[in-house]
């Protein structure tokens, strides 16, 4: 019996090159490390391009729970990934050194400990990764992340926020701070840069017209799930860059921007949602953009079925880590 367990260095790598994923032509796919991607992990290298960091935290979930078993299930999906990106002509581990950072363990009782934690814990993250990727974990996250990411480049953020529900939403039953509410929270803390915010893919029913005036009144632009009926993908791509310009963007995705059709496993699903080709195809024409950031949240492998709404969702990571790679191999970070 031979044994291939991955390569690990006497010391943290600091060669030429970055230090890749475990060879799929050495250690089958379905074995390996558990990192996303089979990707090393932070404490192997000193330092990283881009990290990926899971949050498994759910507790600011309105209707089903499990999303705090997502940062797992989506990296157990993201080992059927391959190194080289056709779509973006781009090997992301190649030109850039990209590292699994773990998960962040924050307070699973404590919402506001939870959301400092992260912030905090981020920043520790970003202080050796020069672009952080996020998977959750219930939205609820968005709000520390952007906290982060403000006070990291110094300037309100531009968002590109991709989800069948607004997110703008002032409380629930009284509580500030839910998946409900980020937006609203980065909104009122001046995190986010006034008219370069849009919500994709939104759909489905509201509470009422003010929910819409609302956010109309923060200054959000809306595409609806509707739009990409009678829109190009390209069309609404261009849209989104023109409206944030040459911003730092932060890209957040719910998983339930998708059909469930196409992702059954996640807390609020709406009918009559993205395919997952859209939604790839829309963040792959992202690159004209100064993407600083990103998370994917919302995955509740307790729904899914035959790894759907994961398998999406390690696609959706992939061609995020992607577009940073991409940016940091040509110096186009801000």
């Amino acid at each position: 019996m031979t044994l291939h367990p991955p390569a690990l260095p006497a010391e943290p790598h600091d060669g030429p090159e970055p230090l890749g994923p475990v060879d799929s032509s050495r250690v089958p796919r379905f074995a390996g490390p558990p990192t996303f991607a089979r990707l090393p992990r932070l404490d192997q290298v000193r330092r990283a391009d881009v990290g990926i960091v899971g949050v498994p935290f759910d507790t600011g979930v309105s209707y089903r729970p499990g999303a705090r078993f997502g940062p797992a299930a989506v990296r157990e999906a993201s080992r059927l990934l391959r190194p080289y990106n056709p779509a973006q002509d781009v090997s992301p581990f190649q030109v850039a050194q990209v590292v699994d950072a773990g998960d962040i363990a924050c307070n699973p009782f404590d919402i506001g400990e939870a959301v400092r934690t992260v912030q905090e814990t981020v920043a520790e993250v970003a202080a050796r990764c020069d672009r952080v990727v996020t998977i959750g974990g219930d939205h609820t996250i968005a709000l520390p992340l952007l906290r982060e990411a403000r006070q990291r480049f110094g300037e309100p953020i531009a968002l590109i926020h991709f989800d069948a529900h607004l997110d703008t939403w002032d409380t629930y039953f009284g509580a500030a701070y839910t998946h409900g509410t980020p937006f609203r929270r980065a909104h009122e803390e001046g995190l986010l840069a006034e008219g370069a915010c849009a919500h994709v893919g939104t759909r489905g029913p509201l509470y009422g017209r003010i929910d819409l005036d609302d956010d109309a009144r923060m200054g959000f632009g809306i595409v609806t799930s509707d739009d990409f009926q009678v829109r190009t993908v390209d069309d609404i791509a261009g849209e989104l860059v023109r409206r944030v310009g040459d911003r730092p963007v932060y890209v957040s995705v719910d998983i339930d921007v998708l059909d469930p059709a196409h992702a059954p496993g996640t807390g609020t699903p709406e009918a009559g949602g993205l395919t997952s080709r859209e939604l790839l195809g829309v963040l792959r024409r992202l690159s004209a953009t100064q993407v600083v950031g990103a998370d994917v949240v919302e995955v509740a492998p307790a729904y899914d079925h035959a790894q759907l709404t994961s398998v999406a969702a390690s696609h959706t990571v992939y061609e995020l880590v992607t577009l940073l790679a991409a940016k940091a191999w040509r110096g186009g970070s801000p």
